[in-house]
């Protein structure tokens, strides 16, 4: 069994070697581990050192390309390296590499298909009383989209098998930790959230400048994998607030319109029909959205044996080249 431990990084240079040095050698269950580090586009020469370090797989792009971009490179090339487990952790040694033990071991005995690392948002010290609140905020909203109990959904330390990887997909191109985790709950893939330890932040963070962008962000991630994964839930209950405040005005004006005669209140049905109107196109929508939903998942398994039968011809070449190199 093959462990590749990637890990994603943006002008990583000086933190990179910190990182490497925490990772574990060896993993019980496991028989060997690999390390891979995709440099998103940096400046600072993150490939060179990560070369010089020793490490397995490097992976660089020209230019920055996004944390999730990185994350779906990862997953692309570790899977084309043989893993059979692939890890992602960061380079900014948040992670306490040591937990990436607790973190296989579900995996390892076959309890869990994905495994997240859970930090314990509540109770970490350099987390602020506001980070705090906003994490367990988010992490309700994503457990009610990916109908499961989720604990940390912006931890970025998780672990998944070749299975559970092949089946990834990530359209965001802002962070893939909510998308895969309403994706994971819509497909009922098993996972297990694993408590860990987490470092004191080295620098401030890439990924998010300010609380009031990482919200916007973040809820335009979580509505539209929403949307995208529960298309007919989320289309209905827009489609019900719609026809609820059309009747909202549509009430006043009979209201008016049997006692009064409903002189000077015809705005009022007018905004009544409105909202109705589009509250019933919602709910169409809904439906076609649906129907789409149910093409895309032939669209998924496709791309899943695409995937698989990609990696079983690479694999056959390999074994291939290795007779041929044999004999001559």
């Amino acid at each position: 069994m093959k462990v590749i431990i990637q890990i994603p990084c943006l002008n990583e240079a000086t933190t990179l070697p910190d990182a490497l040095e925490a990772l574990p050698k060896t993993i019980p269950g496991v028989d060997v581990v690999e390390v891979l580090v995709i440099d998103d586009g940096s400046t600072d020469g993150t490939a060179e050192a990560a070369s010089r370090l020793g490490v397995d797989h490097v992976v660089r792009f020209p230019h920055n390309r996004g944390l999730a971009a990185a994350f779906r490179k990862g997953l692309e090339t570790a899977l084309a390296k043989g893993a059979d487990i692939i890890v992602n952790t960061d380079a900014d040694n948040q992670y306490d590499g040591g937990s990436i033990v607790n973190l296989v071991e579900p995996i390892v005995a076959g309890r869990a298909e994905m495994t997240v690392g859970d930090r314990g948002v509540d109770s970490v010290p350099h987390f602020g009383w506001l980070k705090q609140r906003l994490q367990r905020l988010g992490s309700w909203v994503v457990s009610q989209a990916a109908e499961m109990d989720v604990r940390d959904a912006t931890s970025g330390f998780r672990a998944l098998t070749k299975e559970a990887a092949l089946k990834t997909l990530v359209a965001s191109d802002y962070s893939y930790t909510l998308e895969t985790l309403i994706q994971a709950g819509v497909s009922k893939t098993a996972v297990e959230f694993v408590p860990i330890r987490s470092n004191a932040p080295t620098r401030p963070s890439r990924l998010m400048s300010s609380i009031p962008q990482y919200i916007r962000k973040s809820g335009i991630t979580i509505v539209r994998a929403y949307a995208t994964y529960r298309p007919l839930r989320f289309f209905t209950l827009v489609g019900c607030l719609l026809i609820l405040a059309g009747s909202l005005p549509g009430v006043r004006f009979l209201y008016f319109f049997f006692t009064t005669g409903g002189e000077g209140n015809i705005q009022s049905l007018i905004l009544s029909a409105i909202l109705t109107i589009v509250g019933f196109q919602v709910l169409v929508v809904g439906l076609l959205a649906d129907l789409i939903r149910s093409n895309r998942k032939i669209q998924e398994e496709t791309l899943y044996r695409v995937r698989e039968m990609s990696i079983r011809v690479a694999d056959i070449e390999k074994r291939l080249d290795g007779r041929t190199d044999g004999s001559d």
